[in-house]
């Protein structure tokens, strides 16, 4: 048993910090008129799921470590004005004795550094990547599991989005949903307005 947490807006919010349309800029800028990939709806603002679909449609392509490390200079430059989601002092302690991981959309250097400066303890993170097909695809939480030494479907991801119930379905594990706004998800979904709660309820 293991519990997989997605970062943006989970754990800490940098999305609310991060200049995405500047970021789609510069995107257009490597890229063109990229086609963004078919995706879930999420309740981002248009720019940063423009930018998303755009990385999750670039797999693949010589151009995404590119276009990754001009969306991440955006990223980086968000940190120092990131917030730590409310509980996050709270979420080792929670865990207890289950093993944890990190599975995100921002690259690894990124979500490593805003994690330590918000202070949360983490090993394995499992980032954006150009062999591993990012969130919506199942991809991330089954290399976090076996990172974990455990099988992903005992596993137990907890996130805020659309995109976090979709990696999970597709990878076969659980799911529990602490959504950032109203309407995040279907009424069938367990969720809980508390990250902690949502920890307990994975034990």
């Amino acid at each position: 048993m293991a519990i997989l947490f997605d970062l943006d807006r989970t754990l800490v919010d940098l999305q609310g910090f991060t200049d995405y349309a500047a970021a789609l800029s510069d995107l257009r800028m490597i890229l063109g008129e990229s086609r963004e990939a078919s995706v879930p709806e999420a309740d981002w603002d248009a720019p940063t799921m423009s930018v998303m679909a755009i990385l999750v449609g670039l797999s693949g392509d010589p151009r995404w470590a590119e276009a990754s490390q001009a969306v991440a200079r955006h990223e980086f430059a968000a940190i120092a004005e990131s917030r730590a989601m409310p509980g996050l002092s709270g979420v080792v302690k929670a865990c207890g004795h289950l093993p944890y991981a990190v599975v995100t959309l921002l690259p690894v250097d990124v979500a490593r550094a805003v994690l330590e400066h918000h202070g949360f303890p983490v090993d394995v993170i499992v980032g954006r990547d150009p062999e591993i097909r990012a969130k919506p695809h199942g991809d991330g939480l089954v290399r976090a599991a076996d990172l974990l030494g455990v099988r992903v479907e005992d596993s137990v991801m907890i996130g805020d989005s659309s995109w976090d119930l979709a990696a999970a379905m597709d990878a076969g594990a659980s799911f529990i949903g602490v959504p950032f706004g109203e309407g995040s998800f279907p009424d069938e979904v367990q969720a809980f307005g508390d990250l902690l709660a949502a920890i307990r309820a994975a034990h």
